[in-house]
């Protein structure tokens, strides 16, 4: 591992590059927070898509494509004299700190549950940060993960269930709703009740301290990994998907399911 002075001189470096990319590089130099804006949210799924996978070459690319960013942004703020980039550590720094009285100031917090429920509170009295418990949360953000953070924020002000068990109660009681409505086909309210079932799941979900998005992702990637090899055998015997029944494509399923495990 590098040493911190090897760590500075690296960011320096590219702090440096970024000014005479700025300064001579004609694509580079024409643009805008808001043109840059969707490649930056592009990067940031492929860093994600990356964590997912556990390949740590890969995490540390995509990192430095997302820092690119960072540093790309406080290059054009500096431009126009509203913040550079030492405003930009300066201030999560002085969050960091202001957030953690656990560490730099007289609270006491013992495990990470604690530290969840007293960063909440701290934010609520921070200068210039969320007004509400829920004030914080993007309206950008994807939807699996913005139901786990509302329900993560309330549970860290009192409100969650007495015991985590709980819940399936409510589950159910949504299972039952969605069930009902399924039998009068109403899709507006049959979709009303979709989300409250998966909205009651993932609150099952961080109970239980699983990551939805996490737990879906990995079903995703199992699914094409076996779907990819029921294709691909299809292939080898010379037949198409299309023409296959769904008992034949069942079988190689089920190949598929022991080749890749469960």
């Amino acid at each position: 591992m590098h040493s911190r002075a090897e760590q500075l001189a690296a960011f320096d470096r590219l702090l440096t590059i970024m000014d005479e990319l700025r300064e001579k590089c004609p694509w580079d130099h024409k643009q805008t927070f808001d043109s840059l804006r969707e490649n930056t949210i592009e990067e940031t799924f492929e860093l994600a898509s990356a964590i997912s996978r556990h390949d740590m070459q890969e995490i540390s690319k995509e990192l430095g494509d997302v820092l690119l960013h960072v540093v790309f942004y406080a290059k054009m703020g500096s431009e126009t004299n509203e913040f550079d980039i030492a405003d930009v550590c300066n201030r999560i720094s002085d969050k960091l700190i202001f957030r953690h009285p656990h560490v730099y100031g007289e609270q006491a917090a013992q495990n990470a549950e604690e530290v969840s429920k007293l960063w909440e509170q701290v934010k609520l009295k921070e200068k210039g940060g969320n007004k509400t418990v829920l004030g914080g949360i993007p309206d950008s953000l994807p939807s699996l993960v913005k139901a786990y953070r509302i329900q993560e924020k309330v549970a860290n002000v009192g409100f969650d269930w007495e015991k985590r068990e709980d819940v399936w109660a409510k589950v159910n009681e949504e299972l039952r709703e969605f069930e009902a409505e399924v039998e009068h086909m109403d899709q507006t309210k049959m979709t009303a009740e979709f989300g409250d079932i998966l909205f009651a799941l993932i609150n099952a979900a961080r109970l239980y301290k699983i990551r939805p998005d996490n737990s879906l992702e990995q079903t995703n990637l199992k699914f094409i990994r076996r779907f990819n090899y029921v294709e691909a055998k299809a292939k080898e015997q010379g037949r198409e998907l299309k023409d296959m029944t769904l008992d034949q494509m069942e079988q190689l399923w089920q190949e598929a399911k022991t080749a890749f495990g469960h």
